[in-house]
């Protein structure tokens, strides 16, 4: 069989092979996105990179209140390493390099749900001023913040199935 409108042939293939398959949709009405959404609780920030990662993380999976059923614990490690050395030692980009160990425990029973890692990096320029390259690396630490916070909802949204009642 032959179409002229393979892009709307291959999407319903597409759709058809992923529904035999149970596959539902993260964020769709009544999926673990939304029943989520609101219930989980992240340790109060200590530091920056804290607050850039809980801002994030409430972004996605929205603020909860104290009495949230789910709280969230995690811990924040970065390590920054110069990338482009000129050859009189002048670093001229720095690789920055973050992990965030987590933590989600239900809250009435105190049972770890679920636990595990998350590292990314992202990189600034060092070139110009103190002031241009301390605005370059705190921009490069926000970024990876959200992309941590990120990792951590898809990993929980991902395994939330096995836990959810």
């Amino acid at each position: 069989m032959w179409s002229s409108d393979r892009r709307s042939m291959i999407a319903a293939f597409a759709a058809a092979a992923l529904a035999g398959c149970g596959f539902t949709p993260v964020y769709a009405p009544g999926g673990v996105g939304e029943r989520l959404y609101g219930q989980i609780r992240a340790d109060a920030p200590d530091s920056r990179d804290g607050y850039e990662l809980v801002a994030q993380f409430e972004d996605r999976l929205g603020r909860s209140s104290d009495a949230a059923p789910y709280i969230l614990s995690y811990h924040i490690v970065t390590e920054s390493e110069g990338l482009a050395i000129t050859p009189d030692q002048e670093t001229l980009r720095y690789q920055l390099i973050g992990v965030v160990r987590y933590r989600l425990t239900e809250r009435a029973t105190g049972k770890v749900l679920t636990s595990g890692q998350v590292d990314s990096f992202t990189s600034y320029s060092a070139i110009g001023t103190t002031v241009a390259t301390r605005a370059s690396e705190n921009d490069a630490r926000a970024r990876l913040m959200v992309i941590l916070a990120d990792q951590i909802v898809a990993r929980l949204t991902a395994g939330a199935g096995s836990w959810l009642p």
